[in-house]
């Protein structure tokens, strides 16, 4: 039987499975549940930069409730036993999940900018956090906002965070960047333990009834996995930190391929919201017995075998392979 287990962010897995943040990783019962199946880690939902900032608003607010009435009328006061305490909640999760689970617990914020609200990254620690992961979900949507601006930004919250905790950190990134592989060396300098490629974004839809424009959640599929792990098997060994693979990642072959990437984690969301945390017992076995076929004696054995610095043609991942696979389209469509 290979040997399964991965080094990810300085922790050790079991597996390099993890349950990355879905409403799955929401609830105690389905936390064991993935454990139970095979997960190597589970990362806990996101708290969202708009919700402590909405948070602090209202509290503020609530305090200032009849500052102008006379002290003694303690009937002024507001009541906050019944106000909405979402990131107690993310705390006590963290918490109750540290004392359940016999695995890595990875607690998630999500935001952009450098604000008080980073210093919730050092209360998770407290809560018993074995790492962060930083989602840096933004569209660059202004049109006086430029790239280096952006990525400065970005960069000055990995170091607020830095600077708040000593357990690991990895941020989670989209593709949309001009020059990727500087941007993810520079969040690395910055003091980002590992990246999670890729962010998806969820793109809005028009009603065409009520004339709105409203969400639309769309689960990913194996094809969104070529992305991710391209950009892993071209920073493997480049960019000295740890690669978690997201977006994509449905069966055992996609698996076996970002790990053959580099990847260091596989993570999981859209394909166990549909098949349940049981379908990650089944891709932990068909990677063992893929690796056993070939005599892969473990996984870190297998980890960058691919990657661009360890295959014979390196330009396959860069422009060379965009003109090759024309001429292949080209060739098939006159077959």
């Amino acid at each position: 039987m290979p040997d399964l287990q991965s080094r990810y962010l300085g922790l050790r897995l079991r597996s390099p499975l993890v349950a990355s943040s879905s409403p799955l990783t929401g609830r105690l019962a389905t936390l064991r549940q993935l454990e139970d199946a095979g997960a190597g880690a589970v990362v806990l939902p996101s708290l969202f930069e708009e919700q402590l900032t909405a948070e602090s608003l209202e509290i503020d607010r609530l305090l200032e409730t009849g500052a102008g009435s006379f002290g003694e009328a303690l009937d002024y006061f507001p009541d906050l036993d019944d106000y909405d305490t979402g990131p107690d909640r993310s705390l006590e999760l963290v918490h109750a999940a540290k004392q359940a689970l016999g695995i890595p617990v990875i607690a998630s914020l999500n935001g952009t900018t450098p604000g008080g609200w980073l210093e919730h990254a050092k209360l998770f620690e407290q809560a018993g956090a074995d790492a962060l992961e930083l989602n840096l979900y933004h569209v660059a949507a202004d049109p006086g906002d430029d790239a280096a601006s952006l990525e400065r930004r970005l960069r000055e919250v990995v170091v607020a965070v830095r600077r708040e905790v000593a357990i690991p950190i990895a941020v989670k990134l989209s593709p949309f960047f001009t020059a990727f592989a500087h941007t993810a060396r520079e969040l690395v300098r910055a003091g980002a333990d590992g990246l999670v490629l890729f962010n998806r974004f969820y793109q809005p839809d028009f009603d065409l009834d009520a004339l709105e424009v409203v969400p639309r959640l769309a689960l990913s599929t194996s094809q969104e996995l070529r992305l991710p792990m391209r950009w892993i098997a071209i920073l493997r060994g480049r960019v000295e930190t740890s690669l978690a693979a997201t977006s994509g990642v449905h069966t055992r072959d996609d698996a076996v391929k970002v790990l053959l990437a580099g990847a260091d984690a596989v993570m999981l969301a859209s394909a166990l919201l549909e098949r349940g945390p049981q379908h990650l017992r089944t891709l932990e076995q068909g990677i063992a017995e893929w690796m056993a076929e070939r005599e892969y004696e473990s996984v870190e054995q297998l980890k960058g075998s691919m990657s661009q610095g360890a295959v014979a043609d390196p330009a396959a991942f860069e422009r060379a392979n965009y003109l090759r696979t024309l001429q292949w389209g080209k060739e098939a469509f006159h077959r």
